[in-house]
């Protein structure tokens, strides 16, 4: 049985971005033939924690899947961030993926303990983050799906290839795998 995957981003923020690095990924991964899964787009978010998370709430239930993978473009990292908390002033959640096994056999995914403060965390002082709502609606609602959030570094030519097959890589585990 296929697994159903969530992919879901966020639009570019600033005026000078021609692009998001994490929608370019995504949209390398959805010209993959190779991918046997049932994947499922949530594209570019708005820059607004509350209907970014609404959105993605709204998504899960539609589509009950199996994993969630929130992502988002990171200008100061070099490669893959999965990371594995969010935090909310002294709340810290954490994903249920065994982030290890994910990333083994990966060339270059870096496991995060340190998911920033913009678009992705829980914020004391701005609406509720991204990857800390959902981790917070999936234990509430004791939801079977788990989720992860990937932090996705400037692509270019030099490094697109890599973190393309080290994305897929993840795909794959998470789709294929019971015990991530």
């Amino acid at each position: 049985m296929k697994k159903r995957i969530l992919l879901t981003y966020f639009d570019i923020w600033l005026k000078d971005q021609e692009s998001n690095s994490a929608d370019d990924l995504l949209l390398e991964v959805t010209k993959l033939d190779l991918i046997p899964h049932d994947l499922t787009f949530l594209r570019q978010l708005p820059v607004d924690m509350q209907l970014a998370s609404t959105q993605v709430i709204e998504q899960i239930n539609a589509i009950q899947p199996d994993y969630i993978i929130c992502c988002a473009m990171t200008a100061s990292r070099t490669q893959l961030s999965v990371e594995a908390v969010a935090s909310c002033g002294e709340s810290i959640l954490q994903t249920e993926i065994d982030l290890e096994k994910l990333v083994a056999g990966a060339a270059a995914i870096q496991i995060s303990h340190d998911c920033g403060k913009f678009v992705c965390v829980r914020v004391a002082s701005r609406r509720e983050g991204l990857y800390y709502s959902v981790l917070d609606y999936l234990s509430q609602k004791k939801l079977t799906a788990r989720c992860i959030f990937v932090h996705v570094p400037v692509l270019n030519q030099e490094n697109l290839m890599g973190i393309l097959a080290d994305f897929v890589l993840i795909i794959n585990k998470l789709a294929l795998s019971s015990s991530c």
